[in-house]
This record gives C-alpha cells, structure tokens and sequence, in this order.
C-alpha cells in the first residue's frame, strides 16, 4: 500500500556525505538486513564451447565483466557456479533520489540527481524494490535482469523502483510483459525487500522464459532464418564501419530481416525479431530486443571488438539451452570493422 504523506525533508544524503569526508567506513546495505532468504537455490553446470573460428581469440585483447581473458570461458568444460536467488527485508529504509538507505548504510540504484535538498513524499507499507544499478544504466541489463526480478518482486509487496525517465521502449515492455511498477523519487518504507538475483540459475530461466512467452503472444511469431539488430552510435561508443554493408549481405544471402531500434518502434520490433532462427548483431544492449523472442535451440552470433569482450549473451544462451558463437571485429582507426567471411563462416558453424 502506498499512502502520501506530508512532505518532510531529509537529511540522509548529508549525513552520509559528511561520513564520507570524515572517511567512516561505508556499511553495505544488506548488512543491515532483518531477515535473509533463499528463494531459489544455487546450480551448476558444465558450460558448452561457444561457437569461433581458430584464431579468433588471439585477436582479443581487453574484455569486460570478466576477471580474465575470455578464452578459457569460450572454450567450454568448466563448470559454471550459477548464484543463488536471495532476499533482505529491511525495516524503516528509506528510498531518496536513487538511494536506498537503512540506518548507516545505502546503496546507489542509480546516481544521485539533485543537490542536498531532497523530501519524502509518500510511505510505502511493504516495498519491493527489483531494480539494480546496472539495470537503471544499460538498457540490455535492466530487460535480462529487473525485468525478471520484477516477478519476484510482485509476490513480496507493492513492485517499486526509482523515478528516472522512462523511453518508449522500455514503457512498451512494461505494457507487453504486464509489469505496473510503482516509480518514486523519495519514499518512507515501512519495509522494503531487495533481491540479489544475478545468478543464472534454474528459476531465474524459468522466469526469462515467461517473459519470453509473454513477448511472442503478442506477434505472429512465423520461424524465419535470422535478424540483424543494428546498433549504429547509440550507447557506448564501438561502431562497426562496415555494419551497413554486413547487415545488407545478410539479408540477401541468408534472407535475414535488419531492424534498426534507433529508428523502430517497440511493435516493429518485436515483430522483426519474433520467430528468427539466430540473431546477430554487434555486441550490446540492442541485442536483448532479439535474444528475449528468441527461442530454445536458437543461435545467438555477437560481433565482438577486439578490445571489449563481453561474455553476457553466452551466459544467457547457456541458461536457456541456445547456442552462441562469435567474431572478434578488429579496430579501424577510432572504430571497428568485421570480416563478413568470418561471419558467413561463423554463422555455418552453428546448429540449425
């Protein structure tokens, strides 16, 4: 239950500012729990090798949310510890301009906004609050991540997260995957109950895979070779100079379908991308679009640059019983330029 209250100010941010010019030790917040719970146990699994032609690792020289060079992790037979779903109650938090806070500790959900001057507005009874930093940040993990956490978060309270802006993409998401989220600048939470869900484990799968089931109800979902998800200058920098051309050869050679999201609605997207065999496009959050309408048995292919390696869309494929493969796109002055060979190559390599 959400009630309004009489707008008070708070003095939270200052007094964890000053804490932090007198250099007093930061408490984490779930240090501060009243209760801890496991909802879905941990899991592991041998991971599969991905998909690549000889050479392409050597190529790789940087990579990201890895500890170490991707080679080890593409070539598969390691067992993968996949995380525990866990719970915290708090009791009298407080969630203020993107910050969490209980008592001396807090979390940032997303970078602070405003200035010192900050108000309470409301009282939530019992908050659920299923959003991460990184899901308030990058596109592609707020859809594979809070999106899945959202359900978890319906069965403990009132679904609650920050009151940043909202695209039209995201909204159009909310509407197909029945999420009604209640957004609040600041709020008095009598309780509020966060999640550690990072896991890949077997219920966060079955999670995924209703919202995948929930996308693919919307569409005439007819089975079709690929999709090419153009990715163009939006987001972090890693433009691919030739993706125009590889995007046109994959559509005439293989009959795959390009959707751009920079210019696309939520509809046309989600019809471009429902029903596709394999989805290919360079390395990034527009990548969700197609691999949340993808099926089990289908084929992820990530055009990786040569120094930013990330392992996500393997992790997920692995989970969901897909295939993924990949080809690392050398750099062209500033940006990046894939072999379209190697694709074609690559693409011959994966199942189906």
């Amino acid at each position: 239950m959400v009630s309004p209250i009489a707008t008070e100010r708070s003095a939270l941010p200052l007094i964890q500012m000053v804490r932090g010019l007198l250099r007093r030790p930061q408490r984490m917040l779930l240090e501060a729990a009243d209760r801890v719970w496991e909802v879905a146990p941990a899991a592991t699994e041998t991971a599969p090798s991905a998909y690549f032609l000889p050479g392409q690792l050597e190529r790789v020289t940087g990579w990201e949310f890895m500890s170490e060079h991707p080679a080890r992790e593409m070539k598969g037979g390691m067992e993968a510890e996949h995380a525990p779903t866990r719970a915290f109650l708090l009791k009298d938090a407080t969630l203020l301009d993107g910050v969490l806070y209980k008592g001396q500790a807090c979390s940032h959900l997303h970078p602070r906004r405003a200035r010192l001057e900050l108000r309470v507005q409301e009282e939530i009874e019992r908050a659920a609050v299923y959003c991460t930093f990184p899901g308030n940040r990058w596109f592609g993990q707020w859809l594979k991540d809070d999106c899945a956490t959202y359900a978890l978060a319906c069965e403990e309270g009132t679904p609650t997260t920050t009151a940043q802006p909202v695209s039209e993409h995201a909204r159009g998401y909310e509407e197909r995957l029945n999420m009604t989220p209640h957004r609040t600048q600041g709020a008095r939470l009598r309780e509020a109950v966060v999640f550690e869900d990072f896991g890949q484990n077997r219920n966060k799968h079955a999670r995924f895979r209703d919202m995948c089931a929930k996308l693919r109800a919307s569409v005439d979902a007819q089975s079709h070779p690929g999709v090419f998800i153009m990715r163009g200058s939006s987001g972090d920098r890693r433009a691919f100079l030739n993706e125009a051309e590889i995007a046109d050869h994959l559509a005439t050679q293989r009959g795959f379908r390009i959707v751009d999201p920079n210019r696309a609605d939520l509809p046309t997207i989600v019809e471009t991308c429902a029903g596709a065999r394999t989805v290919v496009g360079v390395e990034g959050s527009q990548l969700m679009h197609g691999v949340l309408a993808l099926e089990t048995g289908g084929s992820i292919l990530a055009l990786q640059p040569q120094d930013r390696f990330v392992p996500n869309y393997k992790h997920l494929a692995d989970r969901d019983r897909q295939h993924f493969g990949f080809v690392v796109a050398e750099r062209d002055g500033e940006d990046y330029r894939c072999d379209i060979s190697e694709i074609e190559r690559t693409l011959d390599l994966l199942p189906g």
